[in-house]
């Protein structure tokens, strides 16, 4: 039924805290999905926000989903796009990305609340040097119903005979739940790896408890009841197990440990030359940029 449970860990990413649950000890990925972030929920004052300077990416594509609040995403192709909750912002870093994550200024003048969930998609081996792509898709445009009481969102791929308009590389699933206390919806088996994310509420799987910040990876081929005995946020990932192993080395994922050890030399070749005529460039109107954790 339940293969395991994966408690989500606490970061602080710059005075804002999140709840990484993806890559765990023993259970590094669920279908393409290698990183998995829970953001807040938290409460910025007037003037207070986040800012995320500019990195690199690459060999994956990055999902931003919001349940609350709004943030500004600024990138080295030129695409800037503030996304709002049921939106979805795909980045696909492919061979290589800059970007930086801010709060706008009439946000940060007003003061906001900010929850949602940061994913990363691992790119199948022959797609990881693709050119740098990013896409946008406001939430109406995908493929919303209801189930038992709750009202479920497919955010990539395919479940419940749906298909999102999100391109995806391989088969994915990916699904936004929002469950009125005593609403319940069953997971379909469709997909092989498989796993169901708490993110509030007060949720169970065939009656067992699933806590707040807690991901349940599925046996193949059950197909559980989730129920909510308390309003909540349920997330189901998912899809085709990933071929070949993946090296994560800080921002930077590849299933050859030579191509991340030269994004690391060219990111700091690039910063010294003050990301003119380099490899890696700023976003349009960003001056910082976050260093190699190694100080380089």
């Amino acid at each position: 039924m339940i293969e395991r449970m994966i408690e989500g860990r606490e970061r602080d990413i710059g005075g804002f805290s999140v709840r990484r649950v993806l890559p765990a000890a023993g259970r590094r990925t669920v279908g393409p999905f290698i990183f998995f972030d829970q953001m807040g929920p938290a409460t910025f004052a007037p003037g207070k926000g986040i800012d995320v300077r500019p990195h690199p990416h690459i060999g994956l594509a990055t999902v931003t989903y919001l349940i609350e609040g709004e943030m500004d995403h600024n990138d080295s192709l030129g695409c800037f796009q503030t996304i709002r909750p049921g939106d979805v912002n795909w980045m696909t870093a492919g061979r290589g990305i800059v970007h930086s994550e801010r709060t706008g200024a009439e946000a940060r003048e007003r003061g906001f609340t900010m929850s949602g969930i940061q994913t990363w998609i691992a790119l199948p081996e022959d797609k990881e040097e693709i050119e740098p792509s990013f896409h946008h898709h406001p939430g109406s445009s995908l493929p919303e119903w209801s189930e038992g009481g709750a009202t479920l969102r497919l955010i990539l791929g395919t479940s419940h005979g749906r298909t999102s308009p999100v391109e995806v590389f391989s088969p994915t699933l990916y699904v936004h739940a929002r469950m009125p206390e005593g609403s319940a919806v069953t997971v379909p088996a469709e997909h092989e790896d498989r796993a169901v994310y708490a993110a509030t509420g007060d949720i169970t799987i065939d009656g067992e408890v699933l806590p707040v910040g807690t991901m349940a990876v599925l046996d193949p081929g059950h197909e559980p009841e989730i129920r909510a005995l308390k309003e909540g946020h349920v997330f189901l990932c998912g899809g085709a197990p990933l071929t070949g192993k993946r090296q994560i080395f800080w921002n930077l994922v590849s299933s050859r440990p030579e191509r991340i050890e030269q994004a690391k030399r060219d990111w700091s070749a690039s910063a010294k030359a003050g990301f003119v005529d380099s490899v890696f460039r700023l976003p349009p109107g960003e001056s910082e940029h976050i260093p190699l954790p190694d100080g380089s």
